[in-house]
């Protein structure tokens, strides 16, 4: 079987090659499929992630959710609890500053927290997934952390990734860490498991 390093390799090169207009169409796609989805019709508080390294663009699906009144926060590493996120309420004037991997993420403001379990959908980023709902991350687990209760009592925010279709792979090699997710959205597709 393939390596989880050798999977999330591959997988970022291919997101990677997709041109500006692919990118562009498949930002457009995702928004229509999100719009469809009722448990994202339903939510009133949608964590999600800024796009980097070729991950499908979320800004428009971001402007979408402010345009439908929902609240939408970002993760931020939380420089108290190692490998933990936090998440921040954010606005188009929320400021920005690049964490330790260089992605995009608000200044902390305890004023602006939610407490995880206040959210109602945490959309997660990832580099692969497979038929089951398997997730592979970037390797840092501050998401698996952050869905820990999901996974073993369905309490909690719902877990949602978003992907290109090109990030789907037959089967990830999993650990006893990772949390499959039950719906994963692209532009082509849902998934629901």
């Amino acid at each position: 079987m393939t390596s989880r390093r050798q999977i999330r390799q591959s997988i970022r090169q291919h997101r990677n090659a997709l041109s500006p207009q692919e990118q562009t169409q498949a930002a457009k796609d995702l928004v229509l499929q999100c719009a469809n989805d009722p448990y994202i019709q339903k939510a009133k508080s949608i964590a999600i992630y800024l796009s980097v390294d070729g991950e499908i663009d979320t800004s428009l699906l971001i402007e979408w959710l402010w345009q439908q009144g929902k609240s939408v926060y970002l993760p931020v590493i939380d420089p108290f609890s190692k490998g933990h996120l936090l998440f921040l309420q954010y606005h188009s004037t929320t400021t920005l500053l690049l964490n330790k991997y260089q992605i995009p993420e608000p200044k902390l403001d305890k004023t602006q927290m939610v407490p995880v379990n206040e959210l109602d959908i945490i959309i997660t980023p990832l580099v692969a997934f497979d038929q089951t709902g398997n997730r592979l991350g970037m390797g840092g687990g501050y998401y698996d952390r952050t869905l820990v209760n999901w996974h073993h009592s369905q309490t909690g925010p719902m877990p949602l990734g978003i992907a290109h279709a090109c990030q789907q792979v037959k089967l990830l090699p999993i650990e006893s860490w990772d949390v499959p997710l039950p719906r994963i959205i692209t532009p082509t597709q849902t998934w629901h498991w």
